[in-house]
């Protein structure tokens, strides 16, 4: 699908790579973006149409949905990450906080969302995710579970919804420059450069965005013997990139 004239809603729209999103919708010609956040007051960008929005509460997101039926791009960029290892105090709770956000979040809008996308000609969607799709560090594990859990809903949602002719597109990165990352003294991209991949990969008609050098090293590598998840270091991979 193209993005010029498309109708799109956006999650986690206020900061960050959401930002950016919506940013570079309106600049690519967008014709209407939903701009989606907790606090939608928070948004201040001209030309949005702000909505309030709980990715973890199914209820809010049917009923959007329902409001939202002209919608033809849908991207799930929600996400938080609470650097918990599962063997951490709070394992558990993080575990359950980010799989609330990071996968429930990505399933009750795409089940939301994909009879507007049918209606409407199929449109797309883009699931944003991460390297930690597919390795993980001693201090994300529970957010390296949840973002491989919203990978295999992404490759569900492939093949579940061709048959409407929804294109489904996954973007993989490493270190983006957002608050997420602050204090971290490693190579990052910027917002700006993951989204103008992730906005050609959607004209281009194309699955999948491997945004950074790390992760397409990690892509590369998942086949290796040994595969790259028994090995992965974060700041060796980066220094190598």
């Amino acid at each position: 699908m193209k993005i010029r004239d498309s109708v799109v809603f956006v999650t986690g729209a206020n900061r960050g790579l959401g930002l950016a999103f919506v940013q570079q919708l309106l600049a690519a010609g967008a014709r209407k973006v939903y701009a989606a956040a907790r606090n939608p007051e928070t948004i201040q960008v001209d030309g949005v149409h702000p909505v309030r929005l709980d990715v973890t509460d199914g209820n809010a997101i049917a009923a959007i949905a329902k409001e939202c039926t002209d919608v033809n791009l849908l991207i799930n960029n929600a996400g938080i990450t609470l650097r918990s290892g599962f063997l951490a105090a709070d394992a558990v709770e993080a575990a359950r906080a980010e799989m609330e956000t990071n996968y429930f979040g990505p399933l009750h809008l795409s089940r939301a969302f994909a009879p507007v996308l049918a209606k409407n000609g199929g449109g797309a969607i883009v699931n944003v995710l991460s390297v930690l799709s597919w390795v993980s560090l001693p201090t994300s594990g529970t957010y390296s579970a949840s973002k491989s859990a919203a990978w295999s809903l992404t490759n569900w949602l492939r093949t579940g919804l061709r048959a409407q002719g929804t294109q489904v597109v996954s973007v993989h990165v490493g270190l983006i420059d957002t608050d997420m990352t602050k204090g971290l003294q490693l190579p990052k991209v910027q917002p700006v450069d993951v989204v103008r991949q992730t906005l050609a990969a959607v004209d281009q008609g194309r699955d999948e965005v491997l945004a950074d050098d790390v992760t397409r090293q990690v892509k590369a590598g998942l086949s290796d013997q040994p595969g790259i998840y028994l090995t992965f270091d974060l700041a060796a991979s980066y220094a190598a990139a």
